[in-house]
């Protein structure tokens, strides 16, 4: 059974798998962060990983994801600015920057998909990386840890609802499927 398979990762590779879906978010792996991160906080609530050490891979991994999309932008700049016109996500991104500056780097990372593109956008309006890392670094902090938090007080009264029903495999199993409906409906409604 496919949940058996994934809680054997998880039991196996536990934190690198949620290091690497942040780490490597932005190259293509099509896990929504936030189920990524309800389902750490939600396991981390079970017993099931320590719930420091997954956040920490988390966080770890979302800060390497954005310092290279930053890095990318101010180094490649020119190159990627004229391919990515044509990309809806920069251009929310890139009109989003143009109106709240500032702000909008701390408003990025609530925006899935736009959240990564942002720092490369930051890198190519040449930001300093001091002030990148200033406001994108402690954004990622508020966003990710109010993701986490969130996601153990709802594992904990979801646990208390769901225990004589489900077990641990069947909670699994439930954001998988979820999360696996929400990616088949975004690919359906951009084509």
């Amino acid at each position: 059974m496919i949940s058996d398979i994934i809680i054997h990762q998880v039991e196996h590779y536990g934190y690198l798998i949620f290091f690497l879906a942040f780490c490597l978010g932005p190259f293509g792996i099509p896990v929504p962060n936030e189920v990524t991160l309800l389902t750490g906080a939600i396991l981390s609530n079970k017993g099931a990983l320590n719930p420091w050490l997954v956040y920490i891979s988390i966080l770890v991994g979302l800060f390497i994801a954005i310092t290279i999309s930053f890095a990318a932008g101010r180094l490649f700049g020119e190159k990627f600015n004229k391919k990515l016109q044509e990309n809806r996500y920069f251009e929310k991104a890139n009109n989003l920057f143009k109106k709240h500056g500032d702000l909008a780097m701390c408003l990025a990372f609530f925006v899935p998909i736009v959240r990564y593109m942002f720092p490369l956008l930051v890198g190519l309006s040449n930001v300093s990386f001091k002030k990148f890392a200033l406001i994108s670094y402690s954004s990622a902090f508020v966003w990710t840890s109010t993701f986490f938090v969130f996601g153990k007080f709802v594992g904990s009264h979801l646990g208390d609802m769901l225990n004589p029903l489900f077990d641990q495999k069947m909670l699994l199993l439930l954001i998988m499927v979820a999360s696996s409906s929400y990616i088949v409906l975004k690919r359906r409604s951009n084509p």
